[in-house]
Parts: structure tokens; sequence; C-alpha cells
């Protein structure tokens, strides 16, 4: 058996590696391509584009791994089931559950690799992309409406609630444009401070630079000045609950956090009152993805019990490159239907996998038993 697993395992790895590395090279070349447009725009260099083509490549493994190893899969055990080597193997002692045991466990050795993919160097990359990014175009924008983020806080005079928003981040880190709103229980508005920058360090507390604070009296207090008082600060210091970790998780793209930055920011998001929904789906997805690996190597089995006569082997490949696609397709669809009709998040993201894990059943048992 230790002969089997070895050649089993020699030839679906082989096959799988050379499927993601075809992917891959594709995935590079038109990624480099649409990066060329921005060559020669404010300082955005060629080796800038090839440097951030080069740090999209482990975002596209992540994404193309369970596709990868689908494909290389269904193409080794069907090449193998072609040249009767299956068949010997069938005779040898090699029962269907056996094989499905085997399969597994290199099932889950791709899964390890597609979490570590997903969970260490996406991130990474992904952070290193959008800071070449940020200096080629000397800061990033957050778009016309910034970045918004909230938090709650009690005070002896009642619950207060903070509204705070980024309109742009500097190459070296800094918040520019940052705006914070506090607000009373009633919802009236009682200070605004408008800062031209912002640093946040390990004790949560923000550095404001060229602030001005303008506070309006509470309707509430008797002893409460009358008049709006506006104060202009070279540097105000704000404590608040908003670590650096948060504001990263607002003014980055989600694909540079992690799948326990993820669970933080959601629960975050729940425990401030706003909508957690598409980062609970998210967590959900980067934490049930992996598993799909484990999917793909029981949908290809099935492929090794089917006769030669029943299609030759460039069938069975483009079977699997369809069936790859309609299950990133089935996962795609999945995210954004759960996310507009608020289901499950957990449900949400393991559907296309248990659909597929059960389809391969299917045909497993069927091909098995009745074949």
């Amino acid at each position: 058996m230790k002969t089997v697993r070895r050649l089993l395992y020699r030839d679906i790895a082989s096959a799988v590696f050379f499927v993601a590395l075809a992917f891959l090279s594709l995935f590079f070349f038109i990624d480099f391509v649409d990066e060329l447009e921005d060559v020669g725009r404010r300082g955005y260099t060629l080796p800038m584009a090839l440097l951030s083509s080069l740090l999209e490549v482990p975002g596209h493994l992540y994404e193309l791994m369970p596709i990868a190893v689908l494909i290389g899969t269904i193409y080794s055990m069907a090449r193998m089931a072609q040249s009767s080597e299956y068949t010997i193997l069938r005779t040898g002692g090699l029962g269907p559950g056996r094989a499905l045991s085997l399969l597994a466990v290199l099932g889950v050795v791709f899964a390890v690799i597609t979490f570590v993919v997903g969970d260490f160097v996406v991130p990474a990359s992904e952070r290193e992309a959008v800071r070449i990014k940020t200096l080629a175009s000397g800061g990033r924008d957050l778009g016309s409406t910034g970045a918004w983020l909230r938090e709650r806080h009690s005070t002896p005079q009642g619950v207060r609630q903070v509204s705070l928003n980024v309109q742009r981040l500097a190459p070296d880190g800094t918040l520019e444009n940052v705006r914070i709103f506090e607000f009373d229980e009633q919802g009236r508005l009682l200070e605004r401070i408008a800062a031209a920058r912002a640093r946040i360090d390990d004790a949560q507390v923000w550095t404001l630079q060229d602030a001005q604070r303008t506070a309006w009296p509470a309707a509430d207090a008797a002893q409460a000045p009358t008049q709006v008082q506006v104060q202009r600060l070279d540097q105000l210091r704000w404590q608040s609950s908003l670590g650096a970790d948060v504001v990263a998780a607002a003014v980055l793209p989600i694909d540079t956090m992690s799948t326990l930055e993820l669970w933080r920011y959601a629960a975050h998001l729940s425990n401030q009152e706003q909508a957690a929904q598409r980062h609970a789906i998210r967590f959900w997805r980067k934490a049930v993805y992996p598993f799909a690996c484990l999917v793909m190597v029981a949908l290809a089995l099935p492929f090794a019990y089917l006769h030669a006569r029943a299609g030759g082997l460039s069938y069975k490949v483009f079977g699997g490159i369809m069936l790859g696609i309609s299950f990133v397709l089935l996962n795609n669809v999945a995210g954004h239907l759960g996310l507009l009709r608020e289901w499950t998040p957990w449900l949400t993201a393991a559907a296309p996998s248990i659909f597929y894990l059960l389809l391969s059943l299917a045909a497993f048992t069927w091909l098995v038993r009745y074949r």
C-alpha cells in the first residue's frame, strides 16, 4: 500500500502543480498588462507594475487552488483509468473506500496549504501591493465618502456615540482629512473635530495634527455655555477604543485581512450596532474555503471509474474545468445572495462545498455500485 500511496500522491501532486502554474502564469500576464496602463502616471514605474503583479499571485493561488486540485486530480485519475493502471490497482486490492481515504489525506494536505497561503501569505502580499500603489500615487483615496467608523462609550453625562470619517491614507500610514462627530443619546451633535492628519499609538490614543474642535452646548446641562466654542490646536490627543487594527480593517481592502482579523472586525461591527453581514460571510468563506480542496479530490475520484470508451481524456479534463468554474460561480453567487437576503453567514459560506460534496459522493456511489 505504501507503493500505491506514493504512486497516487506523486502523480496527482505533479498534475496539480502544473495546472496551478499554468493558471497563475495566465493571470500574471493579465494583471501585468492591466498594470501597464498606469505606468508613467504619478511616478508609477515598470518595476512597480511588475512587482505589483507578482504580489497578486498568492491571491490568485488561493482562489484557484480548489480548481487546480480538481483538474489535476481528474487528469491524473482519468489518465490512470485510460491506461488501465487504476484497473490493475483495483485488481490488486485497492477498494473504493481505501481509494477515497487515500485521496482524503491528500485533500487535507492541499487544504492546509490553501489555509496557510490564504491566512498568512495573501494578507501580507496584498498589504505590500497597497503600499506600493500608495507610494506611487502619493496616498490612497478612500472614495468620495471616505471610510466611516463608529464607537460608543459611557460618560458621567450618559452614553455618547462617536462617528469617525477618514478621507485619505498617506504612504507612511498617516490618516488624512479626519473628522470626528460626537452625539448624545438623543442624537444631538455635541462636538466636532476636524484634523488634517492623525496617527494612532499602541494605547489607542489618536494624535490629531492641525485640529479644529467645535463644541455645542448640551441641551440638558444647566451650567452649559450658551455659545458654540471653537478651538484651533496644533496637536490634540484623543482617547478612543478604535485601535490601529480596526482602522486598518476599515481603510484597507478586505483581502488584506486574515481569518482572525475578519472575526474580530465582524465582532466589533456587531458590538457597535453596525452592519457586519459582509464581513461575517467573508470570515466563514475564508474559514470554510480550504476544505473545498477535500471536496474537489472527492469529486475527482469518480472519474477513475469511468471506462475509457466513455470519453477521451480531454473530455474528462474539460468536464473538470466546467465543474471548477461552476463551483467558483456558485460560491460567489451564494456570497452575494447571502448578503442581500441576510442569510445565516456560516450556511451561506458552506452551502457550495456541501452541495459539491454530496454530488461527489452520489456520483461515486452510483459508479461503484451500479456501474
